[in-house]
C-alpha cells in the first residue's frame, strides 16, 4: 500500500513541473505604478506597453521588463525616454522604476519649411522697406578734412 501512495505522490509532483504546467497556473508579473510629468503640461504620455494618459498623471505598467515613454504635444518634438525596471532591494518580490517619476521636457518644433510662402504668418517678419536714395543735387563730402588753402567744407564747430 504504501509503494502506490509513494508512486501517486511521485506521478502528482511531477505534473507539477514548469515545463509541463499550464499558462494558468503561472503567475503574472506585480505591476509598478509610474508617475509621469512634462514641461509644459498636458503632453500625452505613450509608454510601450499600451498605456496612456495626459501628464501629469500615473500608470501602472507590468513590472515583466524595461519600457519607454513617448511624451507628445502639438507644437512640440516629441521626446522618448527609457525606464528600467528592477527589484526593490526593501520589499522581496516588489520592483521599482528608474527614472520615477518619469520626466520630459518638451522642446518647441522648428516651423515647417515652405509653408511661410504660401501661408504667411502674422509672427513672420516683414520685408523691410527699401532705403530712398539721396538726390544727385547734393553730393555727400567724402571726407571731414581742410582744404589745402585752410578752408573746410564743414562749418567751424562752436567755440572757435
Amino acid at each position: 500500500m504504501r509503494i502506490i501512495v509513494v508512486i501517486a505522490a511521485g506521478l502528482g509532483l511531477a505534473g507539477c513541473s514548469s515545463a509541463s504546467m499550464p499558462d494558468m497556473f503561472k503567475s503574472t508579473p506585480p505591476n509598478v505604478t509610474v508617475q509621469l510629468e512634462s514641461l509644459p503640461v498636458g503632453a500625452e504620455a505613450r509608454a510601450s506597453t499600451g498605456q496612456t494618459c495626459t501628464t501629469p498623471c500615473s500608470v501602472s505598467i507590468p513590472a515583466a521588463e524595461n519600457f519607454t515613454v513617448t511624451f507628445s504635444m502639438p507644437k512640440f518634438q516629441p521626446e522618448t525616454v527609457s525606464v528600467q525596471v528592477m527589484r526593490d532591494p526593501g520589499n522581496p518580490g516588489g520592483s521599482i522604476t528608474d527614472p520615477n517619476p518619469v520626466y520630459a521636457e518638451l522642446q518647441a518644433a522648428p516651423p515647417a519649411r515652405g509653408r511661410a510662402a504660401r501661408h504667411p504668418s502674422k509672427s513672420a517678419p516683414k520685408a523691410a522697406p527699401k532705403a530712398k536714395k539721396p538726390k544727385a543735387a547734393a553730393p555727400a563730402p567724402e571726407a571731414a578734412e581742410p582744404a589745402e588753402n585752410g578752408n573746410s567744407p564743414f562749418p567751424p564747430p562752436p567755440g572757435r
